[in-house]
């Protein structure tokens, strides 16, 4: 018995021409690996909308993150990058610094200035991992100096968003200088009384980890930021032990007394007012 009537019917094959979607629209995340709109994650201070992973906040968005709009003004920009030591290899350095450059948008890895947070005079510094690893070099140390040391003078307490693989080896003994440099000068800042409150984002390593954002009245860090000194498997090879798991992450160390309070990055702005508000003396 034919099923539909016993005529037999070539049907030729329909092709359905899949619906062009554009590049770059969608982003996995690492975390939870779901598929999330990359439009949806911007809107979201670049923090996964299904699990809270935080990916990597540009520099502006962060700076309009934690100054009132309009209110910000650039300090140091002035002092650039030279090349010392002349150094060399499959890159120079005049060039890889030139390639950041053109990368980002910005000419180092970091950028400081007063503004106010909730009309709160502050000064302001912003550590930038997407220029060359946001390695500290004798700019990075002297804009961040400047911070300071003009803060202390005008009275305003600091905020500094550290990020950073650690020294600039491009420029050998003068990076590695910076973490004295630094120090001093928030030593004098402290010393006038005024709060330094370093925020760790992901990653904060080697020579920052080891001066300026460990030197906090209060340390605050991003969830699930990687921070510490050395990494993990020089760490494991030197001591020989096997280490706790997540060891160098935010939370293991706010456990352990290092981090004072881990802060999701949509509650930064609210956190800091409230904490300047109370160490401040008005």
């Amino acid at each position: 018995m034919a099923l539909f009537g016993g005529n037999k019917k070539n049907y030729s094959t329909i092709t359905v021409k899949k619906r062009d979607v554009p590049d770059g629209l969608w982003m996995k995340c690492p975390s939870c690996s779901e598929i999330i709109y990359k439009e949806e994650v911007a809107a979201n201070l670049e923090v996964c909308t299904k699990c809270g992973h935080h990916f990597t906040l540009p520099r502006q968005a962060r700076l309009d993150l934690l100054s009132d709009k309009g209110s910000f003004e650039e300090w140091a920009s002035g002092i650039k990058s030279i090349d010392p030591l002349g150094f060399t290899g499959k890159q120079s350095y005049v060039d890889k610094l030139e390639a950041n450059k053109q990368k980002t948008g910005w000419d180092d890895a970091v950028t400081v200035g007063g503004c106010t947070l909730n009309g709160r005079e502050i000064g302001l510094g912003v550590m930038d991992f997407s220029f060359l690893g946001a390695s500290m070099g004798s700019v990075v140390g002297e804009r961040i100096t400047y911070l300071i040391e003009r803060s202390t003078k005008e009275g305003r307490p600091v905020l500094l968003v550290c990020a950073s693989g650690g020294a600039r080896m491009y420029e050998g003994l003068l990076s590695l200088m910076q973490m004295a440099k630094t120090s001093a000068a928030l030593a004098r800042h402290a010393s006038a009384g005024l709060p330094f409150i370093p925020i760790l984002t992901h990653p904060t390593m080697a020579g920052v980890m080891a001066s300026f954002a460990t030197l906090g009245d209060l340390i605050i860090a991003e969830p699930e930021a990687l921070i510490g000194f050395a990494g993990a498997r020089v760490i494991k090879d030197t001591s020989q032990q096997e280490l706790p798991e997540g060891f160098q992450r935010s939370e293991f160390l706010q456990k352990h007394g290092l981090i004072d309070k881990v802060i999701p990055r949509a509650e930064m702005r609210d956190q800091m007012t409230l904490i300047l508000d109370y160490l401040c003396d008005d």
